[in-house]
């Protein structure tokens, strides 16, 4: 019984790993292999300036989290918050389980310069106003295109429907930082009563009650910090507009900078919809073609300006990788050297 119940997991794992990459062949058999090479030969030397668009958005994200980490870091260098961010940001692109271990990975390259605790607050806060931020430009997103595009009355239902869901979101989680609440102590309490998870929930609740105090008290604390990441926050968001405008462009597309606005607030909310698929595979490039149909550019520009994205990602979360193995393969040499001089 217990070997049928671990192949049927294994299946269904499987399963959900290959039905992301399958979906994303299919779309582009339907498109035409063809003719989405032809778009993308079309955008040319233009994937330089993604890619480097990348790196300075990679950039900005490292200096909006180092504004959050409440702790002396003269002695963590630049290269190495860089180096962990783009670490981090590579195990990301496996999904919601990636972005965690990307998020436990972060933390324990920052070790011994700050402590845990400092650590997993800094990356709550630097998450928390990422989401925030995202959850703004997604809301403005969608009403400039309520108000510049031509809709249907359907889509213009879902999309007010979505609006407003989010704006609720946006506004809860401003007042639970205003007022204290500590929702995530709560939902981990909540989660501690299960009789399978009741330990490992009760070992970990110190430092969540730890990381949320520090996440509600940060703005009143630091608040040139609190500032200064978000508005780094905001300005990734920004670079990412400049993104989805520069590839439209060279593509040919009649794209202002307003509709680049939108394009990338509606993707917002198809990365949320993605998160459950491993990667986002498949989900981010079938939501980029519809959300392309309703701007008037065509399907397959839609599909090739998510995979130019989706390229430009995977270059930088390979350059994640190789950092992850020099840092890591670094740190355990320095223990080796540690080892051996205290044994002496």
């Amino acid at each position: 019984m217990i070997k049928v119940q671990s192949l049927s997991r294994i299946s269904l794992r499987v399963f959900a790993a290959l039905l992301g990459p399958g979906l994303l062949a299919y779309l582009v058999f339907r498109a035409g292999p063809v003719f989405v090479w032809e778009q993308v030969q079309v955008v040319g030397w233009g994937f330089a300036l993604i890619v480097i668009l990348g790196g300075l958005s990679q950039l900005i994200r490292t200096c909006a989290w180092r504004q959050t980490i409440t702790y002396d870091i003269r002695g963590l260098r630049w290269s190495r918050s860089i180096g962990a961010q783009l670490a981090s940001n590579a195990c990301g692109q496996l999904g919601f389980a990636g972005k965690l271990f990307g998020e436990g990975l972060r933390v324990s390259l920052l070790s011994p310069v700050v402590p845990v605790d400092r650590g997993i607050s800094s990356c709550a806060i630097d998450g928390g106003l990422h989401l925030l931020t995202a959850a703004i430009v997604a809301v403005l997103g969608i009403s400039i295109t309520l108000l510049h595009f031509p809709l249907s009355g359907q889509w213009r239902v879902y999309a007010s429907v979505l609006s407003a869901v989010l704006i609720a979101v946006v506004v809860i989680a401003l007042v639970a930082v205003g007022s204290g609440w500590q929702l995530m102590g709560g939902v981990a309490r909540a989660i501690g009563r299960l009789p399978r998870l009741h330990n490992w929930v009760i070992g970990k609740q110190p430092t969540i009650d730890s990381a949320e105090h520090n996440l509600l008290t940060f703005r009143r604390v630091a608040p040139a910090a609190f500032w200064a990441s978000l508005i780094f926050s905001l300005l990734w968001h920004a670079f990412a507009v400049l993104e989805v405008y520069v590839i439209l462009r060279f593509m040919g597309a009649r794209a202002a900078l307003v509709g680049a606005f939108a394009l990338e607030g509606l993707t917002k909310v198809i990365n949320l919809v993605g998160a459950v698929n491993p990667g986002n595979f498949g989900t981010y490039e079938g939501g980029n073609m519809l959300v392309a149909n309703l701007f008037g550019v065509t399907a397959t520009a839609g599909l090739t300006l998510a995979l130019c994205r989706r390229a430009g990602a995977v270059f930088w979360a390979g350059v994640g990788a190789l950092c992850m193995i020099v840092m890591k393969g670094a740190d355990w040499g320095n223990a080796d050297e540690w080892g051996k001089a205290e044994s002496r």
